[in-house]
């Protein structure tokens, strides 16, 4: 069974920046990809990032050119580095893995990690 571990969240001024990882433990198949949502109060949970497990980005319009997303393939690990954060970006983020299985394509989630941008 797939489990994600994220880490890396708090809280951060506008303009600053923060670092979140996600370490995925159990077997998972390629190809696969990987990447962060974020759910902010009263809102439905958006896509932020995705990534291949080759390495092709996909962004969100709202954070195109502030935040990038990386992974390491030995480590089983996701990143997305966070930049130039505004209040907008306060939301509960997850990390999220897409992944083949014998029954077709399945979805693992963590348990979320809070980040609030606010001075």
């Amino acid at each position: 069974q797939v489990q994600l571990v994220e880490s890396g969240g708090g809280l951060v001024q506008p303009g600053g920046s923060l670092r979140l990882s996600c370490a995925a433990s159990g077997i998972i198949f390629s190809p696969n990809t990987m990447g962060w949502y974020r759910q902010a109060p009263g809102k439905q949970r958006e896509l932020v990032a995705t990534i291949t497990s080759v390495g092709s980005t996909n962004y969100a319009d709202s954070v195109k050119g502030r935040f990038t997303i990386s992974r390491d393939n030995a480590k089983s690990t996701v990143y997305l580095h966070m930049n130039s954060l505004r209040p907008e970006d306060t939301a509960v983020y997850y990390c999220n893995v897409h992944y083949p299985s014998w029954t077709g394509y399945r979805d693992a989630w963590g348990q979320g990690t809070q980040v609030t941008v606010s001075s």
